[in-house]
Order: C-alpha cells, then sequence, then structure tokens
C-alpha cells in the first residue's frame, strides 16, 4: 500500500468519494515515508475502509545537512515543520521517529500512539569496533554515540556524518566505520550492510530511538480514538520513561545523553547516561523512573558536566 499525493497536496475526501481520508504528515526521506506508510497500513488494517494519504513536508534539519544538528536546534529540526502541517489542519497526524522529538510535546498536539518499537540499538558499518585499527576515523552526527565510542575506544578520530541512509551508506567507503540505528537500515531493507550491531552495554541508545511517534490535535478526540488502538502498551511504557529522562534534564540535553528501558516482568527498568563530549567522563545510572534516573546523574557529577 503506498498513499497518494495529488498535485503536491493530500488528496482529499472529495477527491476520492469515499470516507474517512487521513491525512498523514511525514518528511520526505525513504525512511520517514516507510514510517509513515508503516503507520498507514496499521491504520488500514484496523479499518479496511480508511483512506490514508501522505502529505510531505520539507524540514529544517533536511535542507541544512553541512551543518551538524545540535547548532541548528537539536532534534526537533526534523518535526517543526511537520508538527504545523498537523496544527494548521494540512495533515490530521504526524509520524515520526521518537527519538527525533523533544521531551516537551507542542502545545495543541498529543502523542496518540506508539507502535511496536523495533531494535533500538546502534551498528557500525564498515567494520566492527575490535577490528578498527589504532586510530581510526569513524563517521557520525552524533555526540552521543561519539562520546560512547570515545570511552571504549579512545584512540579513535570522529568525523561528522549528516543525510539519509543511503546517503549515509555511500559514504561509508571514506571512512573506516560509521555509526548509524540498525533499525534504520532494516526498515529500508538495507540490514546486509550492518557490520556489527552493537550491544546496549557498549553504546546506550539515544532516548526512545526504534520507536515512531504518532502525533494528531489534543483535541481531536474521533482520531485519538482511532489511534489507541495502534499503541503498543510495553513500548509505549519505555518512551515514556526515556523521554521522561530527558525532560528532567532540561529537554534537548546539549551534552551527550542516552537512555534505555525495558519492561522485565511487567515492571519498567531505565538505565541512563550522561557523558563528556570526549567520553572522558561517563555518569551511569539506573532504576525504575526516568525522571528519577536523570535526577540521580544530575546529583552524581551531571550537573558538574552541564556547567563546563
Amino acid at each position: 500500500m503506498t498513499p497518494s499525493v495529488r498535485g503536491g497536496r493530500a488528496v482529499t475526501a472529495r477527491d476520492r468519494g469515499r470516507e474517512p481520508v487521513i491525512r498523514v504528515a511525514t518528511r520526505g526521506s525513504a525512511l520517514a515515508r516507510w514510517q509513515a506508510e508503516h503507520v498507514a497500513s496499521l491504520l488500514q488494517a484496523a479499518d479496511p475502509e480508511v483512506a490514508v494519504e501522505l502529505v510531505v513536508v520539507d524540514t529544517q534539519g533536511d535542507r541544512q545537512l553541512d551543518v551538524p544538528i545540535w547548532e541548528i536546534g537539536g532534534k526537533g529540526v526534523f518535526a517543526k515543520e511537520v508538527q504545523a502541517a498537523v496544527l494548521d489542519g494540512r495533515a490530521d497526524l504526524a509520524v515520526h521517529s521518537a527519538k527525533d522529538l523533544p521531551s516537551v510535546s507542542v502545545p495543541g498536539l498529543v502523542i496518540a500512539a506508539v507502535p511496536e518499537r523495533g531494535d533500538a540499538r546502534d551498528a557500525l558499518v564498515g567494520s566492527t569496533l575490535a577490528e578498527l585499527p589504532e586510530g581510526a576515523e569513524v563517521a557520525t552526527g552524533s555526540l552521543r554515540r561519539q562520546a560512547q565510542l570515545a570511552a571504549l575506544r579512545p584512540d579513535l578520530r570522529f568525523v561528522g556524518l549528516r543525510g539519509n541512509m543511503q546517503t549515509r551508506l555511500a559514504k561509508a567507503a571514506d571512512h573506516d566505520a560509521i555509526v548509524v540505528a540498525a533499525v534504520a537500515l532494516e526498515r529500508l531493507g538495507l540490514g546486509d550492510h550492518l557490520t556489527e550491531v552493537l550491544t546496549t552495554e557498549q553504546v546506550l541508545p539515544q532516548v526512545a530511538q526504534g520507536a515512531l511517534a504518532v502525533e494528531c490535535r489534543a483535541d481531536d478526540d474521533g482520531l485519538r480514538a482511532r489511534l489507541a488502538a495502534l499503541d503498543h502498551a510495553a513500548s509505549r511504557r519505555c518512551v515514556d520513561a526515556e523521554r521522561a529522562f530527558l525532560r528532567e534534564l532540561g529537554g534537548d540535553c546539549s551534552l551527550p545523553a542516552a537512555a534505555h528501558a525495558t519492561v522485565v516482568d511487567g515492571e519498567v527498568r531505565v538505565r541512563g547516561l550522561l557523558a563528556s563530549v570526549d567520553g572522558a567522563t561517563v555518569l551511569r545510572h539506573e532504576g525504575p523512573d526516568g525522571a528519577a534516573v536523570a535526577r540521580h546523574l544530575l546529583d552524581h557529577g551531571g550537573a558538574a558536566l552541564l556547567r563546563r
């Protein structure tokens, strides 16, 4: 199923002569479209009479590929324009990589569903960690990945990496290795390019990595009820716990920060991390509450890191 866009706008119910039509805002990359179409397929599986159309939105993060993410406003640069399309009525809902959402929700919008989460782990393309030669060059656009890899291998050199997954793969030959989210290549059918999937003990994932977040207007009760059927309880609990961790640190924290939650015997366990960019200092803590884990890190050296 591939939702259609006609003349640069979503096809409406009047165009198609059927009801209802749900318009889904998304970025234009292949991965973003896969994610939007995945949510569309879930909606249509729940109600085959639903028509779903994509509204493709160009974002600042997609336009400014020569600037590190943290220099152009952090993770929100991939979400703001997509969220605006929902708020101004061009679309009914938005599908995001949950890791791209700031930890504080935009007024007027609500995360109505978190479908079942994919692989949260990071991965190397080009070499395994153990096989990287002394002083190897590793490309990544993430300070979180850089700091944790530097803690494991202080000899490594790091350079920036931006662009969609196909662009990043094309650049892999220019470096000893690149770092990517394993789930991104898996979803695009490119998993055979993964050289090593790193454990969460080696590199703790970004908050909500591997999960999708479906946003709609807070006052759209009918759509919220429809989207509730897409919510995966365990994935939602983990994403909420990880977002609480980041929110307690102060939103889109400027330092390398990571959190990964799991549900074990019905209970949530959150592992959190805060580090210096060079990986010389890595603070870790674990507990049942994301916000409490963040407060512990702040009280035990994290606040000093933030003041540097």
